[in-house]
This record gives structure tokens, sequence and C-alpha cells, in this order.
């Protein structure tokens, strides 16, 4: 049963969303500020909702802080149009993001999304392992190295890792990485695999050769660039 922590200043939207997720069996916690938020927060959270705009702290700066202790998922609740709060949610390490209005349908299957990847995580051996090159990836205790580096990676760029590791050498769509890895179809104008990607390869170490790891190819999609 997926505990949940939904921080927002909207009280009638909380009470509605927590009546819905608790009639699908999750658990909720609620904030209704940025700083309420970081208080509440703990090891037995699985998902954080965050809304953009909140008095005290905003959701942006909240989630810079909850990314310099914890790696549990965010799915940001954005005003609709605001382009830049999903872009700098994105870069700051949230995991997706969900412009209001929503109807509960899509907000269930986005929350099913993100928590199908981390339990699929959470029940792997711990001891498996997927390799490529210089890249070990531990998917049951959610671990991944890079020259012998431990890399700080969210759940999501984990997961994307990890599909790239499987398929070395291979184009990949963004299609395909948004069904695979966000667990959703990608959308016109959705920026999301793209900002992942991005983040991702600011924290992988230079190759020896100095070739990028991961390589765009424009109207196609992206792939690990395989060692010569």
């Amino acid at each position: 049963m997926a505990h949940i922590l939904l921080i927002d200043d909207d009280t009638e939207l909380t009470s509605l969303l927590k009546e819905v997720l608790t009639f699908e069996g999750f658990i909720v916690s609620e904030a209704n500020d940025g700083e309420a938020g970081l208080v509440a927060l703990n090891k037995d959270i699985d998902l954080i909702l965050l809304d953009v705009m909140m008095p005290k702290l905003n959701g942006t700066e909240t989630l810079k802080r909850i990314r310099e202790k914890w790696e549990t998922p965010v799915l940001m609740l954005t005003a609709k149009g605001e382009e830049i709060d999903r872009v700098i949610g994105l870069e700051l390490g949230a995991d997706d993001y969900l412009p209001k209005p929503f109807s509960d349908r899509e907000l269930l299957a986005r929350i099913r999304a993100i928590l199908r990847r981390t339990q699929t995580v959470s029940h792997t051996r711990a001891s498996d392992s997927l390799e490529y090159r210089d890249i070990t990836i531990y998917p049951g205790k959610q671990e991944a190295y890079c020259q012998n580096q431990l890399l700080e990676l969210t759940t999501t760029e984990f997961a994307l890792l990890a599909h790239f590791v499987a398929h070395p050498g291979e184009t990949i769509t963004k299609e395909e990485l948004s069904l695979d890895v966000l667990g959703k179809r990608l959308a016109a104008f959705d920026r999301a695999i793209d900002m992942h990607v991005s983040n991702l390869r600011k924290k992988l170490p230079e190759r020896s050769d100095g070739k990028p790891r991961i390589k765009t190819l424009r109207g196609r999609g992206y792939l690990l660039v395989e060692e010569d």
C-alpha cells in the first residue's frame, strides 16, 4: 500500500484528491505549504504530489530542498500553460508533471506509472546487475556506477540509464522512452524525456575517448554510444 504525500495550498483540492486516492487504496498525508511538506517528508513516503504555486515556500524551492536529501519520486502539479514551471521542475529532478486541471483517471495513471518503476526496482534481487563497459547498474538497490563512481540519480534517471544500458548502440525513440520509462504516451511539445536525458548526461562522467555517452539522433531519438 503506497504512501503519498500531497503538498498543495488548495485545501479544497487536497480534500478531493485525498478522498479519491484513499478510495483507490493509497495512504495519503497532506501538507498545505512547502515548509510543512518538508517537515512531513520521511522514508515511508513513496511518492510526492507537489504543487508549484504555494505560499511560504513555492514548489520549485521545495523540490530543490527535497533533492538535497531525498530521492523520493515527485510528480509536479503545474498551472495549465506554464511551461517554464515544468522545465524548471524537470531540471531540478521532478519525475513528471501534470498540468491543472486534470482528471482523476489521468492522475491515477501517472501515479501508478511512477510507482510501478520503483516497485519493479524494489522486487529485484540486490545482487542482480546490468553492465555495459564502465557502467554497472544494480536495479534491486537502485544504484548505478560509472567508472566506479556512485551516480546520484533520481528514480526516472535511473530507469532511463537502465533502458539505455540494456540497448547499447540501438536507436531508441522518444515515444519508446516515454512509454517504457514514464509510463505515458508522448504528447506534442512534451519535453519531459529531453529534460531527463539532459540531466542524465550531466551526471555521467566523460568517456576516456571524449565521445558523448548518449547521442541525440535528430528526429529519431537517442542511443547509448558503443565503444570502438
